[in-house]
């Protein structure tokens, strides 16, 4: 699952003890948009979350823009410190994903990997442990949580 940081902040303390909740179900989570609000410091070390996500308007242009790699780096050196994942979302081409492969980026979800599923396809992926064939097929098939980690990619 993920949640927006600005929606951490609104009652920080609600939300870590729902979070808390949620991980003893087995729930992973990520706070999603990473970067893009008030990004709390000292909210994040307490919030027992599974990954940050670098938001896809510093993916986009992580191949040519050195600001956008610099906030990237220092996102996925962040994660790593506190013992969770760098995840960039919104990776659409071969290039990105090798840039933030070399940048420390653990995992990626974007339209590189799969197109949206109607439901029915959804289904028969979940149905089949999340081994069915995507359409279009991506270069690899997603893990477990749905997402490629990056040292799984060729190339």
């Amino acid at each position: 699952m993920e949640i927006t940081e600005s929606e951490l902040l609104e009652d920080a303390e609600a939300a870590i003890a729902s979070i808390a909740a949620l991980r003893r179900l087995g729930v992973r989570l990520a706070v999603d948009d990473f970067g893009t609000g008030y990004s709390s410091l000292s909210y994040l070390k307490r919030l027992p979350v599974d990954a940050v996500k670098v938001d896809r308007s510093f993916v986009d242009g992580v191949a040519n823009d050195p600001d956008n790699c610099a906030i990237v780096v220092a996102v996925a050196g962040m994660a790593r410190a506190l013992r969770l994942s760098a995840l960039a979302e919104g990776v659409e081409t071969a290039e990105q994903l090798a840039v933030l492969r070399g940048l420390g980026v653990e995992l990626a979800q974007g339209f590189y990997f799969s197109m949206p599923q109607p439901p029915a396809a959804l289904t028969v992926l979940l149905a089949t442990d999340r081994k069915a064939p995507l359409y279009p097929p991506p270069p690899d098939t997603p893990g477990e949580s749905g997402l490629v980690p990056l040292s799984r990619q060729g190339g």
